[in-house]
């Protein structure tokens, strides 16, 4: 049986779950994810994962937050005058909001905090800081 390797586009099930349990994510239900593995398509330690499974192998994993979205980064929280927001825009804690970088690149934040002045927009990934257990199964080496 051949082994995924760098390069090889793959199709795997998975399932990923916090450290509390909770799923956050899941392919149960939908095609297979599919990816060509060492090219960043998916998070490192994930990747890392993927290489070296057979076709119709599984496996759990435990991948640390620094090779899954980084840690949470304080820089990445920024204050927004609250009248300079939208009257359209939702102002709810945990909203996610596509904003436009400096250089013209959409990103995504989310309204971490309001308060009477000002709009907390946090732009870190929401899971940045977290340790993921991902259920892997490989369906097919393509």
């Amino acid at each position: 049986m051949t082994e995924a390797k760098s390069g090889d586009t793959v199709r795997i099930h998975y399932t990923g779950t916090l450290s509390d349990g909770s799923t956050f994510d899941s392919s149960k239900g939908r095609d297979p994810l599919e990816f060509k593995l060492g090219t960043g398509q998916v998070i490192a330690g994930f990747d890392a994962a993927v290489d070296g499974m057979r076709t119709g192998e599984a496996k759990t994993v435990e991948i640390p937050a620094d090779q899954a979205y980084g840690p949470h980064n304080a820089e990445g929280r920024h204050s927004f005058p609250r009248d300079k927001v939208p009257d359209n825009v939702p102002l709810e804690t945990g909203t996610q909001l596509q904003l436009q970088s400096s250089q013209g690149q959409p990103m995504m934040v989310t309204i971490a905090e309001v308060t009477d002045d000002a709009v907390i927009l946090d732009a870190n990934h929401p899971l940045a800081g977290k340790d993921l257990t991902f259920q892997i199964e490989l369906v097919e080496i393509v």
